[in-house]
């Protein structure tokens, strides 16, 4: 099993924190994302991606986009993976309070293999991602879900 760590930090004031474990019990399974993020706007959904880099030197400006190892265009989790970037991993919901109890499953994400994840980042948005079908200018390239609000690097940690 693979096991790695994501510590959000917040971009500018945003208040946005929390953590995710990210694992994947072998090479042909899918890799499960899941922890808790405090400080979103209650209610609402909030676009998530991996992206290419895990460079946070200019904050999520350094994160890069979404992580397209393959050339796809934007789209949402439950699309045909032949069709969506791997780092498309959708939206979280925060509750009345703005916290986010999360716990995604995606296939098409890896930690292992010659397209992993370790060392790339996750960056959650102010707004909703519109899994590529918004019809806005930037629908295909990054759902349009706004400023992102936090960030942070996967990092390899002990397993469970």
């Amino acid at each position: 099993m693979a096991s790695c760590t994501c510590t959000f930090q917040q971009e500018a004031s945003s208040g946005v924190s929390g953590s995710l474990k990210i694992t994947q019990d072998s090479e042909s399974s899918s890799t499960v994302f899941e922890g808790q993020i405090r400080g979103l706007t209650p209610g609402q959904k909030h676009g998530i991606s991996v992206c290419t880099y895990g460079d946070l030197s200019e904050g999520s400006a350094s994160c890069g986009t979404s992580f397209n190892p393959f050339g796809k265009t934007h789209g949402a989790p439950k699309d045909d993976p032949s069709m969506r970037m791997v780092g498309d991993i959708g939206n979280i919901v925060a509750d009345e309070a703005g916290n986010a109890e999360i716990k995604i499953e995606d296939s098409m994400v890896k930690l292992y293999g010659p397209h992993s994840v370790i060392g790339r980042s996750i960056v959650i948005f102010a707004g909703e991602d519109d899994g590529g079908k918004g019809g806005q200018e930037k629908s295909l390239t990054t759902g349009n879900p706004g400023p992102s609000v936090a960030f942070g690097v996967i990092g390899l940690s002990k397993s469970a």
